[in-house]
């Protein structure tokens, strides 16, 4: 334990259960339906309403091996390959292996999704896979049924949520072991201001952290804080160097920042073209796949042509679909378009990689436990191993599912018991940083550790964040007051160094982590994972593992 906090009111109110979920997307929602049927008493805290999350933004799809000929080793082989070396064989067989029967309970809960003519589920294609194995929903909205059916499910069975909260610090006992969480709720409800929520088992499922770039398809949640929680409790985090940039978000102009609309890789599965602005076709002959390889060789791609061009960004052309396919296959990708003034139907797409997956999280084993006694990660916020240096597409909601069900049944095998939390006194705290700074650590991440990356732009990014933590740099408009921004400012900047101390130290180019000054893969060094862990002086520790296994998960 590194005993660092944020600053923040100590807790005025409390409520206690078994289990506190933190995140209600597919992994969270799926973990907290789990422990209630076993019996577990479970509160569910989210940062917005609970269908604000990261999942209703997931366009394509969930892999699974349903369809005919289709199997898990197939799945797994495609996986591999995608993950360049650096996936946990083991974590990859549970996910493709108990992948089946984790959607069709799926479906079970009240999900549905598109149906081919026989009535059978539609399966389509994308990128890295070799067969047709993506369930849909609704063409392009497979994300919003998922976290629909998973919302409905919690209010019927009328689970204890609080919406509209932001999880602050992990509560441990005097035996260091998990205890619950600080939290501050904003607004109305039955609970109000910085309280607590004590519990033996805390679950983290609070996404990404794609906001520490400055353009990202993440919503405005997606702050890093389940991963930033987990630093300052004294977790390992690991692979955190390689995040995903989807390479089709839909170019609204080089100062545009914040979210982005997506442009689903189901789209190209379909039978789009990435060309450039003469109509030329460039994947042709730089993977066998061609328009589906993975996706970090995809954004590899469309960035060397976008340099060698001297633009900003290239174009998906799927001109050939027709209106009747657009609207039927992709009505949610057509309406963004055309919000923006741009027409699939009759012109090509502008397209250009923006952030999108944080691959690597906080480590885990199998049952999804981290390496502090009590503390759970699952999805986005989790490093399984599943993904190694680059996740296959459509296995971000597979693994939500399968592992979110792991962590239930370990949770309901243990029932740890209910012990009572410290409150020290003074210790250290996390710096507070003002509100304003948050666009100031974005603008830094796209500079310096954005798609291509080096030893010169990284050791800027380093020096910069170092700045802004020890109070130089910073923006003079005010001093920082604890509060909702200024704790997602700070969680964003932890995240941030982690993140750019990892991409410093891999001296090679392997999947979605691309270093100019090394662009090849180094299988004989680099074949191995680098973790994390921040001290109680809050400087980083980075180790690198002895090979590409992941190493056992010790709780201390």
């Amino acid at each position: 334990m590194t005993g660092i906090r944020l600053t923040a009111p100590e807790p005025g109110w409390s409520i206690d259960a078994d289990v506190v979920v933190i995140g209600s997307g597919v992994a969270g929602l799926t973990t907290a339906l789990r422990c209630v049927a076993a019996g577990l008493d479970t509160v569910v805290v989210t940062k917005a309403r609970l269908d604000d999350g990261s999942t209703r933004w997931a366009q394509g799809g969930i892999a699974a091996a349903l369809g005919e000929g289709d199997t898990p080793e197939q799945h797994l082989d495609d996986t591999l390959v995608a993950g360049v070396g650096l996936c946990d064989e083991p974590a990859v067989r549970t996910l493709v292996t108990e992948g089946p029967g984790a959607v069709r309970r799926l479906i079970d809960t009240g999900a549905h999704f598109d149906t081919d003519e026989s009535g059978g589920v539609a399966l389509t294609r994308e990128g890295g896979h070799h067969r047709n194995r993506i369930v849909h929903a609704g063409g392009d909205a497979t994300g919003a049924e998922v976290s629909r059916a998973l919302v409905e499910a919690v209010r019927t069975r009328a689970l204890h949520t609080i919406e509209n909260a932001l999880v602050l610090d992990l509560l441990t006992d005097a035996e260091g072991r998990t205890a619950g969480v600080s939290l501050h709720v904003m607004g109305e409800g039955q609970h109000d201001g910085v309280g607590a929520v004590r519990a033996p088992s805390v679950v983290l499922a609070t996404g990404g952290m794609g906001q520490v770039f400055s353009a990202t398809t993440n919503p405005p949640v997606s702050t890093g804080d389940g991963v930033a929680l987990a630093l300052r409790a004294g977790a390992e985090i690991s692979d955190l160097e390689f995040v995903q940039f989807h390479p089709t978000v839909l170019f609204l102009g080089a100062d545009s920042e914040g979210q982005q609309p997506l442009v689903s890789e189901a789209v190209r599965g379909e039978g789009a073209y990435l060309v450039d602005a003469s109509g030329t076709r460039f994947m042709t002959g730089q993977h066998e796949l061609a328009e589906l390889a993975p996706r970090d060789i995809v954004a590899k791609a469309i960035t060397r042509q976008m340099q060698l061009h001297g633009t900003q960004h290239m174009y998906l052309d799927a001109r050939h679909f027709g209106a009747e396919m657009w609207e039927r296959r992709f009505p949610t990708i057509l309406a963004a378009c055309r919000e923006h003034g741009i027409d699939p139907v009759t012109e090509p797409i502008p397209v250009a990689p923006a952030a999108h997956y944080a691959s690597g999280g906080v480590r885990t084993d199998l049952h999804g436990r981290t390496t502090v006694p009590g503390l759970y990660a699952c999805g986005e916020t989790a490093c399984t191993g599943v993904h190694g240096a680059n996740r296959l597409a459509s296995n971000s909601l597979l693994e939500g599912l399968v592992f979110a069900e792991r962590i239930a049944a370990d949770i309901a095998e243990r029932r740890p018991a209910r012990t009572e939390a410290v409150h020290p006194e003074g210790g250290p705290r996390a710096a507070l940083l003002a509100p304003e700074t948050r666009t100031t650590i974005q603008r830094i991440m796209t500079r310096g550790a954005g798609v291509l990356r080096s030893a010169e732009s990284l050791a800027a990014a380093a020096r910069e964040l170092e700045a802004l933590r020890d109070g130089a740099g910073a923006p003079e408009e005010k001093a920082a007051v604890p509060g909702v921004e200024a704790w997602e400012t700070t969680n964003l900047l932890l995240v941030a160094r982690v993140l750019v101390a990892a991409a410093s130290a891999r001296a090679e180019t392997r999947g979605c982590h691309w270093r100019e000054d090394h662009p090849d893969r180094d299988d004989e060094n680099w074949r191995a994972h680098l973790v994390v862990r921040v001290g109680e002086d809050r400087t980083l520790a980075v180790r690198r593992t002895e090979g590409s296994d992941f190493d056992p998960v010790r709780q201390d």
